[in-house]
């Protein structure tokens, strides 16, 4: 059976500073914060810390939650963020590897807006379609690796990857979607 987030009330003394409620919230709230993770991020060590850096916020700022029973979804935010932000540091560090050239500022203002748009459009497809897509484009797995740590046939993993670039091609192409 599945566990249950912590109680509101311990939330609201985790809220008011009182140390020992901090501590049985982040440990109490380990394996949901976990198992978001595990759901959005594209590899298990990512989705490790990711996880990690989550519990860390959820330590340091618990008192700027504004209510008691919002913490399942502010966690959720804040793994979901985390993981956006890894993808788009490995986006980024393949693009500043691959050019040894000096890039002038608009250019990278310019790679900067092209890459939120990107990760707007990974972010908004189906968990299943994003980490295949993740894995396979933007980390540079084998298709074989990916179909295998995903738990699927190739002929599954091609299909979702063949989805996930038709959608966000779309998204990107969509002269509407800003």
């Amino acid at each position: 059976m599945e566990s249950e987030w912590p109680r509101e009330s311990l939330v609201a003394a985790a809220q008011g500073g009182d140390a020992d409620a901090i501590a049985a919230l982040v440990s109490g709230s380990h394996p949901h914060v976990q198992r978001f993770a595990r759901s959005l991020c594209a590899s298990p060590e990512d989705a490790e810390d990711s996880a990690q850096e989550a519990l860390i916020i959820l330590y340091r700022k618990i008192g700027t939650l504004r209510a008691t029973g919002a913490l399942a979804s502010w966690m959720f935010r804040i793994v979901r963020n985390e993981c956006l932000r890894r993808a788009k540091r490995a986006l980024r560090g393949d693009d500043l590897a691959a050019s040894g050239a000096m890039v002038s500022a608009e250019d990278d203002a310019l790679e900067r807006l092209e890459a939120r748009r990107v990760a707007a459009a990974i972010a908004g497809l189906p968990a299943d379609q994003r980490r295949v897509l993740i894995m396979r484009d933007i980390q540079g797995y084998p298709g074989r690796a990916v179909a295998d740590a995903l738990g699927l046939s190739p002929a599954a993993m091609k299909s979702r990857l063949h989805r996930a670039r038709a959608t966000v091609r779309a998204f990107l192409t969509d002269p509407d979607v800003c």
